[in-house]
């Protein structure tokens, strides 16, 4: 986030410019920030579900519209917040070789109300970042990070690690896309069982090998439904992806390793990112593989996890 007195630039981390996506975040970086700022950070769309505030990333990406319109009608219904991370510079100074303790203090000082503009918490204590791991995924929250106090920052270096959960689960096949290539699976489409019997997709798995790209299409080929060929959720964020798939009938289970779900019901839940394909389960049953095997996070306040 870039700002110059009244001039505000979002760039996305491939240099996509976000602002007309977002003019409150533009409006809220102009009335909570120092005037002048280059600060690292995130947009988010917080929401009340269940009587708690939480991200929601699914309302997040329904942000990303071409439609003018369409912005205007979900900044109002859906309106984005900025977190900050990290901060670059302030005034006129830079702050990239700064150590991150340096860095943090600007960060908190840039950001002079806290309505729409938020800071993370941190702390010097591991056992701290461990309780917020466990506590604070039910706020949305996919993981915590660590940096190194002394550490300058890095453009286009991954100069910290990210601590995510590590979780797996059993999931029924139910379909599968063809690589890009046109060689073998690209991606295995993955669902649940819901309490009402109905399957419900939850995502899938890729990044198979070349090798493994060919033997998944021999393992699912077999149990294709005819020539059926269906439409995908076109992508946000790559109009030309190709998301059309083929089905196959339920009959085969695979682990698969994961990190978070998101969505609140059944209906809506569904793997946060792509998950890793572990190994065929022939000894489950595809009728076993349901929802209830999936950790449920404690119910954590958003507004619990950031910086008051």
């Amino acid at each position: 986030m870039f700002r110059d007195g009244d001039e505000v630039v979002l760039l996305s981390r491939s240099g996509k410019d976000l602002g007309r996506y977002f003019p409150e975040v533009l409006d809220a970086v102009r009335d909570e920030l120092a005037p002048r700022c280059v600060l690292d950070g995130e947009i988010v769309v917080p929401r009340e579900i269940a009587g708690r505030t939480r991200l929601d990333w699914e309302s997040l990406s329904q942000r990303i519209h071409p439609a003018e319109s369409r912005v205007c009608k979900l900044s109002a219904e859906t309106p984005a917040h900025f977190i900050g991370f990290d901060a670059l510079a302030t005034g006129d100074t830079s702050l990239m070789k700064e150590p991150f303790r340096v860095r943090r203090e600007a960060l908190a000082d840039a950001v002079l109300h806290k309505q729409w503009c938020h800071v993370t918490s941190t702390t010097e204590d591991p056992e701290v970042g461990a309780t917020w791991l466990e506590e604070f995924e039910g706020a949305g929250l996919d993981g915590v990070i660590a940096k190194r106090l002394d550490g300058p920052y890095l453009p286009g270096k991954r100069e910290m690690v990210k601590v995510k959960h590590a979780r797996d689960a059993d999931c029924v096949a139910i379909g599968y896309r063809i690589h890009k290539s046109g060689e073998g699976i690209g991606s295995v489409l993955l669902g649940l069982y819901r309490d009402d019997g109905e399957l419900q997709m939850v995502g899938g798995a890729a990044s198979f090998t070349a090798k493994a790209r060919l033997l998944m299409l021999a393992d699912l080929e077999p149990l294709r439904l005819g020539d059926d060929v269906r439409d995908g959720e076109p992508s946000r964020w790559n109009s030309a992806a190709d998301k059309r798939w083929i089905p196959v009938r339920p009959e085969k289970v695979c682990e698969v390793a994961y990190d978070q779900m998101e969505g609140n019901t059944a209906h809506g839940r569904r793997f946060r990112h792509a998950v890793k394909f572990m190994r065929w389960r022939p000894d489950r049953d595809p009728a076993s593989c349901t929802f209830d095997q999936l950790d449920v996070p404690l119910n954590y306040d958003l507004y619990d996890v950031l910086e008051s």
